[in-house]
């Protein structure tokens, strides 16, 4: 899978948009189109009605309702379409794949969905900053970084 030109410009804008807030959200594709699905972050909700569940903040962390996540990916099925990735954004820190983002990933240690990249978007005083890709290794079972630009 490679994402087109369009798809990282409307992932950034995402971004940036969402700033100072991490963005979220969903790349549905096929072979003939891509689109990317923005989602809400419900961090700051989680938080304020139970801090000690969820002690991070938008600022630091991102979670989509699975009802969200259910849609799109049963819309993506009936459209031909596929789950090609996940993307969120990284305030104020650097594109990495960090501990949260494995946990948020994986269940028993296992991606939910394997083939998925995984998109982290630096974004620093508004701006894009820079952008990885993380792809599940089966045989290694890690996120490895790789390259799926156009």
């Amino acid at each position: 899978m490679r994402l087109t030109k369009n798809t990282i410009e409307e992932i950034f804008r995402h971004a940036c948009e969402s700033y100072p807030d991490e963005c979220c959200g969903i790349v549905t594709s096929s072979e003939q189109e891509q689109t990317a699905h923005k989602c809400e972050n419900i961090q700051n909700r989680l938080h304020a009605e139970d801090p000690l569940s969820f002690p991070r903040d938008a600022r630091t962390a991102y979670f989509i309702e699975r009802s969200k996540v259910d849609a799109i990916v049963s819309e993506a099925k009936q459209q031909g379409m596929a789950v090609a990735a996940f993307y969120h954004s990284h305030p104020e820190h650097e594109a990495f794949f960090s501990t949260e983002d494995l946990a948020a990933q994986t269940v028993f240690g296992e991606p939910e969905f394997p083939d998925a990249v995984q998109i982290v978007v630096s974004v620093k005083n508004g701006r894009v900053h820079d952008m990885k890709c993380f792809l599940w290794s089966r045989e290694r079972q890690v996120f490895e970084t790789v390259n799926i630009y156009e």
